[in-house]
């Protein structure tokens, strides 16, 4: 066969990207090395219960035209995330509102929140913040730091706040009301039968190979007409590629690996507890706890089957491990400071000079993105494509 597009990875960029194409009646394929589709969203079923398999994803955005277009493929519960934090024996609401606030210092009003912030940020004193603990001091003051703050974002980034750039805070969401929503976005919830089937409409009709490595199974030859190059995949032939996996890669690391951090899952069926946490998601803000959160799957969708609407017996969770990214483990979350964004943009300039082949997503594009934006960069991206 002969296809105008190979597209690597079949997440949720790819997936976007080749239904837009077969839309535009252009031919495309979708290869990716895993043995599933719809990458680091992929859902899977067991007891009832559909399993986050890489963590939680709750889809959330303000952007109507992607909010119209993935309801095409999936209808979508109306989960609101409301994540709770546990540090010691102490249970706080997130994001930082009045509950936060009311159980931390025993107040109740809004001016009393803001009169305690604004007294221990004066207490800190800091005018030209030099590192992150310094710029969270700055913004929420030392109790609020100190018991949600620190100990997580150390466990995230393997690293003292000390030894992080100011920069990677630039702000910390505060809410004087009682609302424990977790994002403003205008539309937020969880596909009903998990994001995988949602791929998998995403998908209807497009070839996708799986269990297939690009850099062992597809190589680039002269074109037949003699002009610029193309790609071969046994007998398949494609004349552009699109690239979702890491840029660096792609590129045999020539100026270096970019950074990246990982995450170990730990996943526990307890077929005879109902009711693990009492929420989906529970962060544990303590250094000494060595997992960031644990995430209680059932909870995404209630509690109930999403086929029978019955209520589903036993549970599952996970707990999240963050883990510095080494070769052969999945790279979760580009390490955007001063030096990694210089090498990147070597690896960007290279990437410009490929008429054939185009990056996309968070590793093509060495950028972290939510699953709105992710959707929002491809159908741009297709819009233009031929």
């Amino acid at each position: 066969m002969h296809y105008r597009w190979l597209i690597v990875g079949a997440g949720l960029f790819g997936a976007v990207f080749a239904r837009e194409m077969k839309k535009k009646g252009v031919s495309c394929a979708v290869i990716d090395r895993r043995e599933h589709i719809a990458g680091n969203i992929y859902t899977e079923k067991r007891n009832g219960i559909h399993v986050h398999c890489y963590g939680a994803h709750i889809f959330h955005t303000s952007d109507r035209e992607v909010w119209d277009y993935v309801q095409q493929f999936a209808d979508f519960n109306n989960y609101i995330n409301s994540p709770v934090a546990q540090y010691g024996d102490e249970i706080y609401n997130l994001p930082f509102n009045m509950n936060t606030f009311s159980r931390m210092w025993g107040i109740r009003t809004p001016q009393e929140a803001k009169e305690m912030i604004a007294r221990q940020v004066a207490e800190a004193g800091i005018e030209e913040p030099r590192n992150l603990e310094e710029q969270a001091l700055s913004l929420v003051g030392r109790d609020i730091y100190e018991k949600l703050v620190k100990g997580y974002t150390e466990k995230q980034w393997g690293r003292d706040c000390t030894e992080l750039p100011a920069f990677i805070i630039r702000r910390l969401p505060v809410r004087f009301v009682y609302d424990n929503n977790y994002f403003n976005d205008r539309w937020q919830g969880i596909p009903v039968g998990g994001y995988t089937r949602m791929v998998e409409k995403i998908l209807e009709g497009i070839p996708v190979f799986l269990k297939t490595d690009f850099r062992s199974a597809v190589r680039e030859i002269p074109a037949p007409d003699g002009k610029g190059t193309v790609f071969s995949m046994g007998d398949d032939v494609f004349d552009k590629v699109l690239y979702t996996g890491m840029i660096d890669e792609y590129f045999d690391q020539c100026y270096g690996p970019l950074e990246y951090r990982s995450l170990r899952f730990e996943t526990q069926e307890l077929p005879d507890t109902d009711n693990y946490q009492g929420n989906a998601v529970v962060n544990y803000t303590e250094r000494s706890v060595p997992f960031t959160r644990i995430i209680e799957h059932k909870f995404f969708e209630f509690g109930k089957d999403s086929e029978t609407g019955g209520e589903i017996p036993g549970t599952i969770i996970t707990r999240e491990y963050p883990a510095s990214w080494e070769n052969g483990m999945e790279p979760y979350y580009p390490v955007n400071n001063e030096k990694n964004n210089a090498q990147y943009e070597k690896y960007r300039a290279l990437a410009a000079e490929k008429e054939n082949v185009v990056f996309g997503g968070r590793l093509g594009l060495y950028q972290y993105f939510d699953m709105d934006k992710v959707i929002r960069a491809a159908l741009d991206l297709a819009s233009g494509a031929e």
